[in-house]
């Protein structure tokens, strides 16, 4: 009899990544951004999100196998759309996430166009994002864990933000990783808005 006969095999699991595609924003807008994050946390409390990991969710995917990015790559790259600017221009609060978020008042169409089609295309793949049962809401999440008691009646007369317009002309797929700080965030392939020649 063989000896691994009667032993039970343990199949290894396949490496897997968790990935979502992103608005990524410029340098001067994440800088301005990670400032007013700072300055809430010191009025609410919470935690700001660090200027680095600053960015809009277009699709969260999640758990996916690592060796299928090439194939979720191949998705976007079939991805078409016009570039657009965002106006980010208040802040609101969700209190059932603790959760203080910048964004824009006034939703452009090539946005919704741009998120329609990637979770259209990334479903016909197999690979449906999660869309957490909300519909879409572009936000930049500023601070986390935020008391609810100091920020709900509190974030109102900090609505208005005076920001740059963002010229959006590419969006990314970014890999999520915890640290010690948090989550890190790299991003794995960039893919053009506009026309292409």
């Amino acid at each position: 009899m063989p000896a691994e006969a009667g032993t039970e095999q343990i199949a290894e699991r396949p490496a897997t990544a968790r990935v979502f595609f992103a608005l990524w924003p410029p340098v001067a807008l994440a800088e301005q951004l990670a400032e007013t994050a700072r300055a809430a946390a010191g009025q609410f409390g919470g935690r700001p999100t660090r200027q680095e990991t600053i960015h809009l969710t277009l699709a969260f995917l999640g758990e996916v196998d690592a060796s299928r990015l090439p194939e979720i790559v191949r998705v976007a790259r079939h991805i078409e759309g016009p570039d657009f600017d965002l106006q980010i221009d208040h802040l609101a609060f969700w209190a059932h996430k603790r959760l203080l978020w910048a964004g824009c008042s006034a939703v452009p169409p090539a946005l919704r166009q741009l998120v329609e089609a990637l979770q259209r295309n990334l479903a016909q793949a197999g690979y449906p994002p999660d869309s957490g049962g909300h519909g879409f809401t572009p936000h930049l999440s500023l601070l986390r864990r935020v008391p609810v008691a100091s920020a709900q009646p509190a974030v109102s007369p900090l609505a208005a933000l005076t920001m740059p317009a963002w010229s959006c002309r590419r969006f990314v797929l970014v890999r999520s990783q915890g640290s010690s700080l948090g989550s890190d965030y790299r991003i794995i392939d960039e893919f053009p808005l506009g026309r292409r020649d």
